[in-house]
């Protein structure tokens, strides 16, 4: 198996988008404790990635997920999830009662780690692909919604109303169990979309 990892050069173009986002998204916030929370992930990420590299790159598509991610995740930092002005539209436009732009985000956060464990799994040899790739990336994805949910459930417990853009329910008793279905929806659709490209990137023959 030989990977085409991303160039230095998409490393830095998209190191500069990512940079040029968060520097948008940090001026004048609607929150600034929301913005922290929301946005926290992204630099965790970034130095993850810079403390791979002289060992492991990701693929081109797996890197330029990671970015809209970190885009997704900033802009609903920047504005709260529930206040994304397009989605405010769109909620009007079709008569709906909520702003479902952290559906988007959390469809992202099923979508994004799918590919990026699929990665990581084949490269490491730790499973061959089929079924049992399935299944399992689509389990590690299904444990990162849940852990991100018991982040929201800490935040909750221990900032009060401080957190509640944050948790962005926006009224919805079942805000839990949506996020994380959505995030499942998007682990499928990734696997089967995308599955067959990232294959012929990762250098997998069927």
């Amino acid at each position: 198996m030989t990977p085409r990892v991303a160039s230095p050069a998409l490393h830095a173009a998209l190191l500069a988008f990512v940079a040029a986002v968060m520097a948008w998204s940090a001026i004048h916030p609607r929150d600034y404790f929301t913005w922290v929370l929301e946005v926290a992930p992204v630099p965790i990420a970034l130095a993850a990635i810079a403390v791979a590299w002289p060992r492991w790159r990701f693929t081109s598509l797996v890197l330029v997920l990671i970015a809209i991610h970190a885009a997704i995740l900033m802009v609903g930092g920047k504005y709260t999830y529930a206040h994304v002005p397009l989605f405010d539209w769109i909620r009007d436009a079709i008569g709906g009662t909520r702003n479902d732009y952290d559906r988007l985000g959390h469809f992202a956060q099923g979508f994004v780690p799918a590919l990026a464990a699929r990665e990581i799994l084949l490269r490491r040899r730790v499973v061959r692909p089929g079924p049992w790739l399935f299944f399992l990336v689509t389990c590690v994805c299904l444990a990162v919604s849940a852990a991100y949910e018991l982040v929201e459930w800490a935040a909750a417990m221990t900032s009060g109303e401080a957190a509640d853009a944050f948790l962005g329910t926006q009224g919805d008793s079942w805000d839990t169990q949506w996020d994380m279905f959505t995030a499942l929806c998007g682990a499928l659709i990734a696997q089967v979309s995308l599955g067959r490209a990232h294959d012929r990137l990762l250098g997998v023959h069927p």
